[in-house]
């Protein structure tokens, strides 16, 4: 038996191959095994192959190989190894098996099929020989000749019956010199119609150029009217726009000398009927002789007052007085005629 072997290594690039050599296939037997003495082999086909990527690869994100393993990537690729192996023993577990088998015996593999057939691990082989006749090498394919067929004739043709040079050179040459002189008229009149489209064709720049030159200058012109033009345009807007302006301020004095005309005499009335303007003699009139004259007269006045009240309560005394003597008097006459 052929040892496996396999080589995998990574170039600095960043290549990735791998390589094994060829083994013969493995025996095996018919049933499988359980999972538990299941062997883990090695594929030799690349498909089978866990470390090739399949599918969309723009996305992956490849670790490069001088990148440290991440602890938290490796920890949780631990706990799922971890779980895994759980739950395969307890599926172990949780399986129905076979009983053991009683002491002294043991459990051995036996067909159930319909069709029974040996079951031998010696492979039966038996070696026949058989022996063929020699046989001779086989000689060279002759070449092959087709037959004759037709008769052979022959004739003599004598120097000068089929060719005379110098008869049959003189259509050549008229031609050859035809051609030639024919071909020196065409190169002679096109170079006198290429030297006539040049003294045209310069004769046409001339009169371009000088209709471009009248063009640039009409345009100039062009140019300086239609600047002027606006020029003039732009100074009458100046004009008109300064004479709305003067006749707007001159409407807006008249119009302001028109409403102050009514408007300064009634605000310096309303000012001097509030107070704002007075005369400082009127004023002095007003505050404090007029409130002083006013005290005296009304002292002046009070005292009249007090002195009419005085002199009426003297007469209404008097009077009652003599009113109560003439009661008196009339009585007394009235006592003494008694």
């Amino acid at each position: 038996q052929m040892a496996f072997v396999s080589h995998s290594h990574r170039d600095p690039n960043g290549t990735y191959t791998f390589s094994s050599r060829p083994r013969p296939v493995e025996n095996r037997s018919k049933y499988r095994e359980p999972p538990c003495e299941q062997t883990h082999s090695n594929y030799g086909n690349i498909m089978y192959d866990r470390r090739v990527v399949r599918g969309n690869t723009y996305a992956q994100h490849i670790i490069p190989t001088t990148a440290q393993p991440d602890p938290a990537e490796i920890l949780r690729q631990q706990e799922i190894r971890r779980r895994a192996i759980a739950r395969r023993r307890a599926r172990e577990h949780l399986k129905p098996k076979t009983p053991e088998a009683l002491q002294g015996r043991k459990h051995i593999d036996v067909q159930t099929d319909l069709y029974l057939e040996e079951l031998s691990d010696v492979i039966v082989a038996t070696d026949i020989e058989c022996q063929t006749e020699a046989f001779l090498d086989k000689p060279a394919t002759p070449l092959f000749i087709p037959a004759k067929s037709g008769k052979d004739a022959e004739t003599q043709i004598e120097e000068g019956e089929l060719f005379d040079f110098d008869r049959e050179v003189q259509p050549m040459l008229e031609v050859l010199v035809g051609k030639t002189i024919e071909q020196s008229l065409l190169e002679v009149m096109e170079e006198e119609e290429l030297a006539c489209l040049r003294a045209q064709q310069r004769a046409f720049e001339e009169l371009r150029n000088n209709e471009l030159a009248e063009v640039h200058r009409l345009q100039e012109q062009e140019r300086r009217h239609s600047e002027e033009k606006e020029r003039r345009i732009a100074q009458q807007k100046e004009v008109m726009k300064k004479e709305r302006e003067t006749a707007e301020k001159i409407a807006a004095r008249a119009y302001t000398q028109q409403y102050l005309a009514d408007l300064l005499p009634a605000v310096f009335t309303s000012l001097r009927s509030h107070g704002y303007f007075y005369d400082p003699v009127e004023k002095d009139i007003e505050t404090d002789f007029f409130p002083w004259l006013m005290d005296e007269v009304n002292n002046s006045l009070e005292k009249r007052y007090i002195a009419r009240e005085m002199l009426d309560t003297v007469i209404h005394d008097v009077t009652q007085k003599r009113l109560e003597m003439f009661k008196e008097l009339e009585t007394q006459p009235d006592k003494s005629d008694i």
